[in-house]
C-alpha cells in the first residue's frame, strides 16, 4: 500500500499491517521512529501506539498503509528563560523535572554512610542522564493493617450487597474481624485476575511508564528504575538484533548500551559463564578455552536437583555484574543501568549439566534498602519463560527475606510480565495460607494480615492489595471478612499442581550481612 510520490519521515503516524497472537492480519496505528536505506529499498522502524516497546520491529513499505498516513504536528516555538528559541512548549511538569536533573547534576556525591539530601552514588543510566525514582508510597485501608482476626463463616450469602467499595463510609471504624467464607453465589477466578470497580490497586503499580509522576525527593539509596523522561530515538530503538547465549539465541526486545561497534553485528556472541560480550564466533571459542569458569562467581548459596543460586556481590564481581546488567537491558524497559554496581547483591539461577551451570534469570536487590525493597530488577531468560522458573525466583527472593527477618517488595513500577507474576505468586501464597486455616477448639479459625506478613514475608501493603484485587475482602455485621468461593479454591488447586518447583528452606545455605556496619561495600 505504500505510494512511493509521499515522503515517509520519522514521526510519522499511519496503520501498519502485522501478525497478531492468532496469526490474522491486522492494522494497529503506529509511528515511524527511524528511516533507513538498504540497496533496493527503504525500511521503517515502527513503534505500535499502545503496543509493549518489544513488539517494535523494522517493516518494508508494503506493509505501511499511506492512506491514512499522518504527518507530524509542529509545535509551537516558544522562547526559554535564556531568550532563545525553544523548540518545545514549557510545562510544569518539565519545570520540575529540569529542576530536579538540575539539582542532582550540581550535587556532590557525599561521603559513605551519612545521611544527606543528596544521592549517595554516581550512576550512569541508558538515556545518559541521572536516575530519580518515583518512591510512591502504597495507600493502604484505614486500620486493615492492625485488624484483629480472621473468622470462618459456613454461612452462605450474597456478597454483592457487602462489597468494600458501598461501605467505604465506614473507613473510621477499626476492622475487628476478618472472616472467611466458602459461598457458591459470586465466582473470581484465581488465573485471570478480571478487573472490576472493586479491584483495589496501588497508584502507579501497573503503569507502563515510570514518568507518570515526580518524585517528591531524590532517593537516598541506588535504584533501578528507569527516568523515561530522558527518552529519546536511540534508546527508544533496539540495537541489538541477535545474542547467541550457550545453545540459545536470543532476540532482545529493547534497548542495550552495549559499545556501538557491536550493535552492527548480525549476532553478538556472549559467553555463557562470565557473560563477556565478543564480536565472533571465532574469538567466542578463542576466550572459551581462555575462561575458566563454569559457573556465576560467588557463593552458592542453594542447590537441590539441577536448580543452585549463586549470590555475586556487585562491588567484589564488578565486570561479571555489569555484563549481567546489559544483558539484562535487552529484555528489561522499565530498568537502567548502573555501571557502579557496588551498592547492590545479585542472585543468579542456574541450571546444571555436565557441561556446567547455566544461568536461567537474576535478581538484584540493595544492600541496604530503606524501602524495604528485597528486589531491583528480576529476570527469567526469554528460553526459560512460561516453566515456573519466574516464581521460582520470586519465592527465592521471599525466602532470604525470612532469612533476614523482614518483609520486602519489589520495586515499582513492574514490568507488564513482572506484575502478573508477582500477582500469581502473591495470591496463590496468600491462599495457601487461608486454605490451610483450621478450627480452633469449634471456633472459626482467626488470622490477621499482620500474622500472614510475617508467615509470608510480603508487605502488608502487597497483601492487602492482593485481596482486594481478588476481592476477597468483604464488609459483614460490623466486620471485615474474606469470602472463597468454590471456582477460587479449584482454581487455586490447579495452579499449584502446575509448580513442580518449590524452593526448599533446607538446602539454603545463607547468612544475612549487615551491610550499615561496613564503611564500603
Amino acid at each position: 500500500m505504500a505510494d512511493s510520490s509521499v515522503d515517509v519521515i520519522e514521526g510519522c503516524r499511519l496503520p501498519v499491517l502485522r501478525k497478531n497472537q492468532e496469526n490474522e492480519d491486522e492494522w494497529p496505528l503506529a509511528e515511524i521512529l527511524s528511516v533507513k536505506e538498504i540497496p533496493g529499498r527503504k525500511l521503517y522502524y515502527v513503534h505500535y501506539i499502545d503496543f509493549n516497546k518489544r513488539l517494535d520491529e523494522w517493516v518494508t513499505p508494503e506493509r505501511l498503509d499511506m492512506k491514512k498516513l499522518q504527518f507530524p504536528k509542529k509545535e509551537a516555538k516558544t522562547p526559554t528563560k535564556n531568550g532563545l528559541p525553544g523548540s518545545r512548549p514549557s510545562s510544569p511538569e518539565r519545570e520540575v523535572r529540569k529542576s530536579l536533573d538540575l539539582n542532582l547534576q550540581t550535587a556532590t556525591a557525599p561521603s559513605r554512610g551519612k545521611t544527606l539530601p543528596t544521592p549517595k552514588r554516581k550512576a550512569e543510566s541508558v538515556s545518559l542522564a541521572t536516575q530519580v525514582s518515583p518512591a510512591t508510597p502504597v495507600p493502604s485501608l484505614p486500620g486493615l493493617a492492625e485488624a484483629s482476626q480472621v473468622s470462618v463463616y459456613p454461612a452462605v450469602r450474597d456478597t454483592n450487597t457487602f462489597n468494600l467499595k458501598s461501605n467505604a463510609h465506614d473507613d473510621h471504624e477499626q476492622l475487628t474481624s476478618l472472616t472467611t467464607v466458602h459461598q457458591h453465589f459470586i465466582t473470581f477466578p484465581l488465573i485471570c485476575f478480571p478487573r472490576c470497580a472493586n479491584v483495589y490497586l496501588p497508584p502507579g503499580e501497573d503503569s507502563q511508564d515510570s514518568s507518570d509522576g515526580i518524585p517528591s525527593a531524590p532517593r537516598m539509596t541506588g535504584s533501578l528504575v528507569s527516568d523515561r523522561s530522558h527518552d529519546d530515538i536511540v534508546t527508544r530503538m533496539k540495537n541489538i538484533d541477535c545474542i547467541e547465549l550457550g545453545r540459545h539465541r536470543l532476540k532482545p526486545w529493547y534497548f542495550s548500551p552495549y559499545p556501538q561497534e557491536l550493535t552492527t553485528l548480525p549476532i553478538l556472541y556472549l559467553c555463557e559463564f562470565c557473560l563477556k560480550y565478543l564480536k565472533s564466533l571465532k574469538c567466542l571459542q578463542r576466550h572459551l578455552t581462555k575462561c575458566n569458569l563454569r559457573h556465576p562467581p560467588g557463593n552458592e548459596i542453594y542447590r537441590k536437583g539441577t536448580i543452585s543460586f549463586f549470590e555475586i556481590d556487585g562491588r567484589k564481581n564488578k565486570t561479571y555484574s555489569q555484563n549481567l546488567c546489559l544483558l539484562a537491558k535487552c529484555f528489561l524497559d522499565h530498568k537502567t543501568l548502573y555501571y557502579d554496581t557496588d551498592p547492590f547483591l545479585f542472585y543468579v539461577m542456574t541450571e546444571y549439566d555436565s557441561k556446567g551451570f547455566h544461568i536461567v534469570g537474576y535478581f538484584s536487590k540493595e544492600k541496604e534498602s530503606t524501602e524495604d525493597y528485597n528486589v531491583a530488577c528480576i529476570l527469567t531468560l526469554p528460553p526459560y519463560q512460561r516453566r515456573g522458573y519466574g516464581k521460582l525466583l520470586i519465592e527465592f527472593s521471599y525466602e532470604l527475606s525470612k532469612v533476614e527477618g523482614k518483609t520486602g517488595t519489589p520495586e515499582k513500577p513492574l514490568s507488564d510480565l513482572g506484575l502478573l507474576s508477582y500477582r500469581s505468586y502473591w495470591s496463590q501464597t496468600i491462599l495457601e495460607i487461608l486454605m490451610d486455616l483450621k478450627p480452633d477448639n469449634g471456633e472459626r479459625p482467626q488470622i490477621t494480615i499482620n500474622e500472614i506478613s510475617e508467615i509470608t514475608s510480603v508487605k502488608k501493603e502487597d497483601v492487602i492489595s492482593t485481596l482486594q484485587y481478588l476481592n476477597l475482602i468483604n464488609y459483614y455485621k460490623g466486620q471485615y471478612i474474606l469470602t472463597l468461593s468454590e471456582d477460587i479454591v479449584e482454581g487455586h488447586e490447579r495452579a499449584m499442581q502446575k509448580r513442580h518447583l518449590p524452593i526448599d528452606p533446607k538446602c539454603l545455605h545463607f547468612t544475612p550481612k549487615d551491610w550499615s556496619k561496613r564503611g564500603k561495600w
